[in-house]
């Protein structure tokens, strides 16, 4: 019994009413997921791909969707009611979607640019170590790289001087190679980069003892680099038109300049805040007054309001890090107030202390008054002939 067929659309994944672009859309996705290229050997994406394929060949055809909307598979089997007398593939357009999945690997496409035309240099990578403070206001920093100078030898010919590259017998100078093999669709154009010249279109035979026929000599130099105010650790700059040479004419690639910020002893940076901890006397915390507090710009004043509690934090508007996308923005600088309780103290200071305490709530005693103990006294005995003592008890 013969395998009965799924409906197109639900062989597409469309609705009946989709439009040319989402039937073409689901096609693509399809072929791309099941093409035979892309499965070696698998008979089950064989086999969906060649459903896709038949669907997409009448759904995108107007005469045929017709059709098919009205007879079903019908229209297309033999004597069927649409007369088409066995379905084919003819009138669909598969080339424009196969070279959108495979670029060249099928023809009648949209032209591709050649592998051996201009092709743009690449990047080349350094990185600089730079303080905190460098980072925040910017700096100029020099490096050391090697690049690749033309050979003046060959003047970047890479071929021995009295000697000039000659077209490549391969591709014939095209730098690409073309296989044919046959698809279901019949003759398909597979195009890939010469494989002796290198996508160039040209071979060396007598090469440069210089530079070995590439064109290019190794070179050690040093350039200047400006280092931007704002910048972050592990962002870079970069310095273009210096890294590596083009291919057939192309320009060079950039130096791409990678920053490494070192760690500030005092300041902690988040995007383009500041964050930092200052001590406060317990004086200044109770009473209020002035303290110094260090910045990115220098030491600045700040007014401490009187009872201020341990862990307050307090903003300092524009003394973070500037914007080096917005040259008039930067960013704050935010101090956590730690109050300090003293370690050591005079006997005249505690029991300055302990008055400060007896007028501000006796916070000394305040245990002892609410628990209920009483304080009482033992009687004083005669120990050996010596004064007698008191000794405090608490019940």
């Amino acid at each position: 019994m013969a395998e009965q067929k799924r409906d197109y659309y639900e062989v597409l994944g469309v609705d009946k009413g989709a439009d040319d672009a989402a039937i073409k859309k689901a096609y693509r996705v399809l072929a791309k997921k099941y093409h035979p290229d892309m499965n070696p050997g698998d008979a089950e994406a064989e086999k969906k791909f060649k459903e896709a394929s038949e669907a997409y060949a009448v759904l995108s055809d107007p005469e045929k969707r017709r059709q098919y909307d009205q007879f079903g598979h019908a229209a297309f089997g033999e004597g069927g009611a649409g007369g088409f007398g066995g379905f084919d593939f003819s009138g669909a357009d598969f080339g424009d979607i196969f070279s959108d999945i495979f670029g060249d690997l099928f023809g009648g496409g949209r032209s591709r640019g050649h592998s051996n035309g201009p092709m743009r240099g690449a990047n080349l990578r350094a990185s600089v170590r730079i303080t905190f403070e460098e980072a925040v206001f910017g700096c100029k920093k020099e490096v050391e790289l090697t690049v690749k100078e033309t050979c003046k030898t060959c003047n970047g010919s890479g071929a021995k001087p009295g000697t000039s590259a000659q077209t490549c017998s391969t591709c014939g100078g095209k730098g690409q190679v073309v296989t044919i093999k046959q698809n279901i669709f019949g003759t398909v154009r597979n195009v890939q980069t010469c494989p002796d010249c290198q996508g160039t279109g040209k071979v060396i035979k007598d090469k440069c003892s210089d530079c070995q026929g590439t064109g290019y000599i190794p070179m050690k130099k040093r350039y200047s680099v400006d280092i931007p105010a704002g910048i972050d650790n592990g962002q870079s700059t970069r310095l273009p038109g210096l890294g590596e040479p083009g291919i057939n004419g192309g320009p060079r690639g950039d130096v791409l300049i990678e920053v490494i910020v070192g760690r500030h002893p005092i300041f902690q940076r988040q995007d383009f805040d500041i964050y930092s901890t200052v001590p406060v006397s317990f004086a200044v915390a109770a009473l209020g007054g002035e303290i110094l507090i260090d910045t990115v710009d220098g030491k600045v004043i700040y007014d401490v309001k009187p009872g201020t509690q341990t862990d307050t934090r307090v903003r300092l508007r524009s003394k973070g890090v500037p914007s080096w996308r917005n040259k008039d923005m930067r960013g704050d600088h935010y101090v956590t107030l730690v109050v300090q309780v003293p370690d050591k103290l005079k006997p005249e200071a505690k029991e300055l202390l302990k008055q400060f305490d007896e007028l501000t709530g006796d916070t000394l005693n305040a245990a002892a008054k609410m628990s209920g103990r009483k304080e009482s006294e033992e009687d004083t005995k005669d120990n050996g002939g010596k004064n007698g003592k008191k000794k405090k008890l608490w019940k």
